[in-house]
C-alpha cells in the first residue's frame, strides 16, 4: 500500500483499479509518505467490502513496482532511460515515417478496457484524426464482445447489466452461466448469498465446481463449448411443458416462431448427449427458473469466449424472452463485464467499428455528428478496421508500427506465441504502461504513465453506472498521464488543438460527442458524479421537454432499461433463431482432452500489476493444470507433478492440481502468467463471425507428464 510523492491532505474517495464492480474505496495519506486503502461504506455496490486485489492496490504505486522514466531502445538492443522529449520525438518520427512510406493504415493502435472513458475517447480520436488510421481496437474485444453483439441484436442496445446489482437478491432465480464471481469479483458474491437468504435459487453453469458453484442450489457441469445446446435444450422444455409466456411474447417480441422451431430440434436426450448434463438436471433447471414470478440469466466469459459466443448468448436471451423475463422488474438478461472500464471502454471510440456514444462508424449521421464535435470533415474519418486479434495477426505485414496503451497482449491474446512473434516483427512498437509488462519489454519506446490514484477520470461499471475516480496523490517525477502523451504526440504530428490534458475538459467534449447516441452521457458532469455516487446512462442533457413543470431539470439517469420498450425500431425484443454447432476444435485421437481457461482470485487479467504484489503472489504464485483424478491416474501424475499441455499452437508446462471439481474430459489453466506456463500459448484464435471474439474457452489438447 505504498506510494511516494506529494499528497492531498485529506482522505480521497475513489474506486478500485481492477474489475468492473469498480468498488468504492478511500485513500488516506499515512506517516512515512504512504497511502492506505480503506473501506468506503457509502458506495452501494460493494458497501465497504474489498477483495485482496483491491486492498493491496496501492502496492503498485511504489517506485520499485512501477516505471518512473521513459525507456528507449539503444543501439545495442537494451532499453535505457531517456527524457520525455526524446521519447515522444522518437515515437512521432517513426509514426510519421511509417505513414509516409506505407500509408495511414500501416499505423495501428491497441487500447485497453482499463483506460478511463476520457482516455479511451481521446485514443480513438487520436487514431482517426491525427493518424488517419482505421486500425484501432482494444483488449475489451476479448471480454464481452459476444454478449454486446447478442444484446444489441435482441434488444437494440448493449449495456452489461440493464438493471443495478441491487435487484439480484430480490429476484426469484438466477442462472449464472460461465461465471465465477467468488474469485473474479468477490464482493459481488454477497448478492447471490442474499438471493438465497431471501428464498431465491441460484443455478450455476460451469464445467468446474468452482467456489461459486459450491454456493448454488443446482450446479450444471456441461462439456466446454456446449452452453449453446444447453440453453436450447432448456428452451425446448419450456415449450414442451407449456411454460411460454404467450401474452408477453405476443405483446413485446418478434421472431418467436423461427426461434421456437430452432429450439425444438434440441430435444432433452439429444442435449444430454452433447453436454453431459442429464435430462433430470435439465428439467430441474427449467422448473427452478420458471417457478418464481421474476428471474434472471447472467453470463460471463464462459459462454461468450467461444467462436459461437454471440449465438450462445442469444440462446440464453431467447430463454428469457420466451418466459417473459426481460424488460420487467427484477427480471432480465445481463452480462457480468470483466475489466474495470470494459463497458465504457467500448462505448467511446477505441473499438474498431464504433464512434463515441456507442455510435456505428458506418452510420453517416453518426459520422457527421462526431466530426462536427471534432471539427473535421466527416469524409476524413476512416471506416471500420480490424478486430483485436485480426489487428495483432496483421502486425509486421499490413500494420508496420503500433502504439499500445494499457494492454499486455503477449500474455492475454490467444495463440500468444504467434502474437509475440508478430509484435517482434514490427518496424516500430511504442507502449504506454504503468509497469514494464511483457509487451513493454518488446517495445522500442516505453512511456511511464499515471495510474488510478494519480489521475482523475471516469469509468463505467458493469451496471452502466458512470463513476468518478479522483486523483489522490501526485505521480512521481518522470511519470505523465496518457492524455499528456496524446497531446504531445498530436502536436508533434501537426495537430496542435483538440487534445487537452485536463480530463474534465475531455469529458465535456465526450458528453457532446455522445449526445443523442445510444450511450448518451450528455446529462452527466463531474459534479453530479461526485454528489450522486455515479449516474446510470443513458442520461441525456435537458431538452426543455423532459419535465413540463421544470424544463431544465436534469435527467435522473436510467438504472433500469427496457421497462417500457426495447431499443429497437418497433420497441420489441427480437428472438434470433440459433442452433448448436461444434466448437472450432473438437477432441480427436491426437488431442483428446478439452482445455478451458480462466482466472484465480489473487491475480488479475495478464497479471502485469498483480504479479508485482507480494501478498497476491504468495496466495497465487504461478500457473497450474487442474485435472480430474481419473485423468491424473491415466497419466500416472501426482499432485504437483509438472504436466505439459500441448495444443496445435504450442506447449505449456505447469504443476498438476488434482480435484474432483472438474470434468474428467477437461483440464483448466489460469491465464495470468507468461513463460512456459502461459495458458494462452495454447488457446485457439478461431473467431465468432459476428463479435470477432476468439475461442479462449475451449480447444483440444493432450496432457503429458514431464520427465527431468
Amino acid at each position: 500500500m505504498q506510494s511516494t510523492g506529494t499528497r492531498n491532505p485529506a482522505t480521497t474517495p475513489t474506486h478500485c483499479p481492477y474489475c468492473a464492480l469498480q468498488c468504492g474505496m478511500n485513500l488516506t495519506p499515512v506517516e512515512g509518505g504512504t497511502v492506505e486503502v480503506s473501506e468506503r461504506a457509502d458506495f452501494p455496490v460493494n458497501r465497504g467490502a474489498l477483495c485482496g486485489k483491491g486492498r493491496t492496490a496501492a502496492a503498485v504505486l511504489a517506485p520499485g513496482a512501477r516505471l518512473t522514466s521513459p525507456l528507449v531502445r539503444s543501439g545495442d538492443g537494451a532499453l535505457v532511460q531517456a527524457g520525455w522529449d526524446e521519447a515522444l520525438d522518437r515515437i512521432a518520427g517513426n509514426l510519421e515515417r511509417t505513414r509516409a512510406r506505407y500509408g495511414a493504415d500501416a499505423l495501428g493502435v491497441f487500447g485497453g478496457g482499463g483506460l478511463t472513458n476520457e482516455k479511451a475517447y481521446a485514443l480513438g480520436k487520436f487514431a482517426r484524426v491525427v493518424l488517419g488510421t482505421s486500425q484501432i481496437d482494444y483488449n475489451g474485444r476479448f471480454c464481452m464482445s459476444s454478449a454486446a453483439a447478442a444484446g444489441t441484436r435482441a434488444f437494440g442496445l448493449d449495456r452489461g447489466l440493464p438493471f443495478p446489482l441491487e435487484d439480484v437478491p430480490r429476484t426469484g432465480c438466477v442462472i449464472l452461466v460461465g461465471s465465477n464471481p467468488a474469485e473474479t469479483m468477490p464482493p459481488s458474491l454477497r448478492y447471490f448469498t442474499e438471493l438465497r437468504e431471501n428464498g431465491g435459487t441460484l443455478i450455476v453453469v460451469d464445467p468446474r465446481r468452482t467456489r461459486t458453484a459450491e454456493q448454488a442450489d443446482l450446479h450444471l457441469a456441461p462439456r466446454p463449448g456446449t452452453d449453446l445446446a444447453l440453453a436450447l435444450g432448456m428452451l425446448h422444455l419450456v415449450v414442451a411443458e407449456g411454460r411460454v409466456d404467450e401474452a408477453y411474447v405476443e405483446e413485446r417480441t418478434s421472431g418467436w416462431e423461427e426461434a421456437r422451431a430452432a429450439a425444438m430440434a434440441h430435444w432433452p436426450e439429444h442435449v444430454e448427449r452433447i453436454t453431459g448434463v442429464s435430462v433430470p438436471e435439465l428439467r430441474e433447471a427449467v422448473r427452478l427458473f420458471c417457478a418464481p414470478e421474476a428471474a434472471m440469466v447472467l453470463t460471463a466469459r464462459g459462454p461468450e469466449q467461444q467462436a459461437k459466443g454471440t449465438d450462445t448468448v442469444g440462446a440464453w436471451i431467447n430463454l428469457c424472452l420466451a418466459t417473459g423475463r426481460a424488460g420487467r422488474p427484477l427480471s432480465g438478461y445481463g452480462c457480468l463485464t470483466g475489466q474495470g472500464n470494459g463497458q465504457g471502454g467500448r462505448e467511446h471510440g477505441q473499438k474498431a467499428d464504433q464512434l463515441p456514444g456507442y455510435r456505428k462508424l458506418t452510420d453517416p449521421a453518426a459520422r457527421r455528428h462526431v466530426a462536427g464535435v471534432w471539427g473535421v470533415d466527416p469524409d476524413s474519418l476512416p471506416g471500420p478496421g480490424r478486430s483485436a486479434y485480426e489487428l495483432l495477426d496483421a502486425l509486421g505485414t499490413d500494420v508496420r508500427s503500433l502504439l499500445v496503451m494499457g494492454s499486455n497482449p503477449v500474455v492475454s491474446a490467444p495463440r500468444a506465441a504467434h502474437v509475440e512473434e508478430r509484435l517482434r516483427s514490427l518496424d516500430f512498437l511504442a507502449v504506454c504502461d504503468v509497469v514494464l509488462s511483457e509487451t513493454a519489454e518488446l517495445a522500442d519506446v516505453v512511456l511511464p504513465v499515471t495510474q488510478w490514484a494519480e489521475e482523475t477520470g471516469t469509468t463505467t461499471s458493469l451496471e452502466g453506472r458512470v463513476l468518478l475516480r479522483r486523483r489522490a496523490i501526485t505521480p512521481p517525477d518522470g511519470v505523465r498521464g496518457d492524455l499528456e502523451v496524446l497531446h504531445g504526440l498530436a502536436g508533434r504530428l501537426g495537430v496542435e488543438k483538440g487534445f487537452p490534458t485536463d480530463p474534465e475538459e475531455v469529458f465535456g467534449e465526450l458528453r457532446r460527442a455522445s449526445a443523442g447516441g445510444p450511450a448518451d452521457y450528455s446529462g452527466i458532469d463531474y459534479r453530479r458524479l461526485a454528489e450522486e455516487n455515479g449516474v446510470f446512462w443513458p442520461c441525456p442533457a435537458p431538452t426543455g421537454g423532459d419535465d413540463t413543470r421544470n424544463p431544465t431539470a436534469p435527467h435522473p439517469g436510467t438504472p433500469r432499461l427496457f421497462l417500457d420498450r426495447f431499443a429497437t425500431d418497433d420497441g420489441r425484443a427480437r428472438f434470433v433463431p440459433v442452433a448448436h454447432r461444434p466448437s472450432a476444435e473438437e477432441p480427436d485421437d491426437e488431442y483428446p482432452v478439452l482445455l478451458t481457461t480462466g482466472r484465480v482470485v489473487s491475480q488479475y487479467q495478464s497479471g502485469a500489476q498483480t504479479r508485482r504484489v507480494a501478498e497476491l503472489n504468495a496466495a497465487a504464485p504461478g500457473p497450474f493444470v487442474e485435472l480430474h483424478p481419473r485423468l491424473a491416474a491415466r497419466l500416472g501424475a501426482a499432485e504437483g507433478d509438472p504436466l505439459a499441455v500441448v495444443s496445435r499452437r504450442g506447449r505449456a508446462v505447469a504443476p498438476a492440481r488434482i480435484t474432483t471439481g472438474i470434468r474428467p474430459d477437461t483440464v483448466f489453466m489460469p491465464f495470468h502468467w507468461p513463460g512456459e506456463g502461459r495458458a494462452n500459448t495454447l488457446t485457439n484464435p478461431a473467431l465468432d463471425p459476428t463479435s470477432r471474439m476468439p475461442e479462449f474457452k475451449v480447444c483440444a489438447v493432450r496432457v503429458e507428464t514431464v520427465t527431468s
